[in-house]
């Protein structure tokens, strides 16, 4: 009997600061003893969450919780773990998030006050080569029916805004016909910034549109030649929103928020790409919600 009695007592003691969310335990701050994290990679995925293990453990520390990255093959496999409940939080794009709330409670948490603009929001461009004679969107991109490539189809500054500066320029892009854009004479898909850089600068297509700080990237790496390509138009787009699973709830949401505001760490704010974060809200992606569904590219109705 005494055996039971402590026992039980040492039960009591642990569940004191834990509760239980169906079969995980839950510590004091909403979070679950182990916090799973999501990741796009640009590099195989060992090496990935090699790299980001120094981030993993300002959670760690910061949080009091064990965390495990997962590294997905694209935003795709991010988004089937959060609805699956494989994943708790995650790193999106704008676009992938107001399309993934679809299938499953999400809650933007933060981004990051991008370096280049020094705002939470950076830049979504089209450019052409430098020698090319295009210098108006309007004129000599849409009017003359020129070639156009896009990123991945569910890409912020790769697909939407490039669209949307399409649209505004004259482009017929209906969200029936996403690989469409009249009168331009055709329009390709490439799957990345990296490959719309190359395939403009190659002469295959005369435009395309892609984040600016990638190409400033892509240029500091020698994989562009630096003024190779030239911006012709450009919109700010809100920043990537790191997001958690609703269901964790408002304490796990300020803990969350709390552990990235908190990062003064250079390194470690370098190998996130970020000046420091900020928090932001659901609000905050109301732009890009609407445009989406103008385009097709976000569903509408009650979820």
């Amino acid at each position: 009997m005494r055996r039971l009695l402590v026992l039980i007592m040492a039960a009591l003691l642990v569940t004191a600061g834990c509760a239980a969310v169906g079969d995980r335990a839950v510590t004091a701050n909403g979070l679950p003893g182990t916090l799973r994290v999501g990741l796009i990679p640009n590099i195989s995925p060992d090496q990935q969450r090699a790299k980001y293990q120094p981030f993993a453990e300002h959670l760690q520390r910061r949080l009091g919780v064990q965390v495990e990255l997962f590294v997905a093959a694209d935003y795709a496999g991010v988004v089937a773990a959060l609805a699956g409940g494989r994943l708790d939080v995650a790193y999106l794009g704008g676009l992938t998030y107001v399309q993934a709330e679809r299938q499953v409670g999400l809650t933007p948490l933060v981004t990051e006050v991008d370096h280049e603009t020094g705002t939470p929001q950076y830049v979504s461009a089209v450019v052409v080569r430098a020698d090319s004679p295009a210098r108006d969107i309007r004129r000599d991109i849409v009017g003359a029916g020129r070639s156009f490539a896009f990123g991945d189809v569910s890409s912020t500054s790769g697909s939407l805004y490039p669209r949307i500066m399409l649209i505004d320029a004259g482009a017929n892009c209906s969200p029936q016909r996403v690989q469409e854009c009249p009168p331009l004479r055709a329009v390709s898909f490439t799957g990345g910034h990296d490959a719309t850089a190359q395939a403009v600068l190659s002469g295959q297509v005369d435009a395309g549109g892609v984040e600016l700080r990638i190409l400033h990237r892509l240029e500091r790496e020698g994989k562009v030649p630096v003024g190779a390509l030239r911006v012709i138009d450009e919109r700010k787009v809100q920043g990537y929103p790191w997001v958690m699973r609703t269901d964790l709830g408002p304490q796990a949401r300020q803990a969350l928020t709390d552990s990235f505001t908190a990062i003064d760490d250079s390194t470690l704010l370098d190998l996130l790409r970020a000046k420091r974060y900020v928090a932001v809200t659901p609000a905050d992606y109301d732009e890009v919600r609407r445009k989406g569904a103008e385009l097709g590219l976000v569903e509408t109705g009650s979820r």
